[in-house]
């Protein structure tokens, strides 16, 4: 018996996911899973391109405004548990469960049978930050000698899973890493058949239409928003607030940098981690790549995920595309 398929639309920020999902989720009567690490918290909206009520046009969502923007214990193993029971249940009620977003932890998480043995250490997590907070970056080159796989793929600035990863270490004398079982281990051990998604475009325009984003997220409110976090006098340090946007902006309130070195940094920042997020995704040979610009509209693109969606038969390897982007992309 074939298993249940899930399809997985991912990719680098500023590729139109958010639009594609919607179309194919009306077309395969689909509930989406959000799989973005910064839209879980509720009242982050404008700088993590959280879909409005009007916005998602009906379709359902799952995994957005599940925590407060104070929870401090929110993990890849809390995304897991969670996501995987809306997925059962999607399933259950006959629909299919398309699962969004750029986090290639959470998209892991999902799609192999990842081990999470190491529990908290909350002496270890205070002694890494106070080392972070007297010398910054020294965590993130710790990092690099214990497990460089890690490393590459963490940004310097994400201290919370730089923090993980070195606990696991400390703890189990492994890497993290090494929590991850092979790629091609994995399908027996999944409840359901994955089919992911990856939408990219050439570097030059990527980079352009992130800038151009940021620009559209300051003018729909993204400084008003931020400075509703900062009237309400929560603690900057929390892992919510250290997303793109939110923490370079919050360094303007605090009278560090200027608006307009703000917005240049948040604009660099995100260009950097689209860049990283590309660098993860490649090592994975299951994705389908699809470049937007090869499409005429956003109905053209889904109708080329749907055929690679219909195509693969939840079995094994599908005949589709699967094309690495070329040394064009980031």
């Amino acid at each position: 018996m074939n298993k249940p398929k899930l399809l997985i639309l991912t990719g680098p920020t500023a590729t139109g996911k958010t639009a594609v999902s919607l179309l194919a989720a009306k077309r395969l009567n689909a509930e989406i899973v959000s799989a973005d690490s910064m839209q879980v918290y509720k009242g982050l909206n404008i700088g993590t391109a959280k879909p409005t009520i009007s916005e998602r046009q009906g379709v359902v969502h799952h995994m957005i405004d599940v925590v407060d923007v104070t929870d401090t214990t929110f993990s890849v193993a809390s995304f897991k548990h969670e996501a995987q029971s809306c997925i059962s249940s999607i399933l259950l009620r006959g629909k299919t469960p398309l699962v969004v977003g750029g986090t290639g932890l959470y998209i892991n998480a999902l799609t192999y049978p990842m081990r999470f043995a190491a529990p908290a250490n909350t002496i270890l997590r205070d002694k890494l930050r106070m080392q972070e907070d007297e010398t910054p970056g020294v965590l993130y080159k710790q990092l690099e000698q214990v497990d460089a796989v890690t490393a590459a793929r963490l940004h310097p600035n994400d201290i919370r899973r730089i923090i993980r990863a070195l606990e696991v270490h400390s703890t189990t004398g492994q890497p993290f890493s090494s929590f991850y079982t092979d790629i091609t281990q994995t399908n027996n051990k999944l409840m359901y058949h994955p089919i992911i998604i990856g939408l990219t475009k050439p570097r030059a325009l990527l980079y352009s239409d992130i800038n151009s984003r940021v620009d559209t997220m300051m003018e729909a409110g993204l400084l008003e928003e931020v400075k509703s976090i900062y009237d309400a006098g929560f603690s900057h340090s929390l892992p919510a607030l250290q997303g793109l946007g939110y923490k370079q902006l919050l360094m303007y309130m605090r009278g560090e940098i200027s608006i307009e070195e703000a917005i240049e940094r948040i604009k660099r920042e995100t260009r950097r981690f689209a860049k990283r997020q590309l660098t993860w995704f490649r090592h994975d040979a299951r994705l389908h790549w699809l470049d937007t610009t090869e499409y005429q509209s956003p109905q053209a693109l889904t109708n080329a995920v749907i055929k690679i969606f219909n195509k693969d038969n939840g079995e094994g390897e599908s005949q589709n595309d699967k094309r690495e982007p070329t040394g064009q992309h980031p």
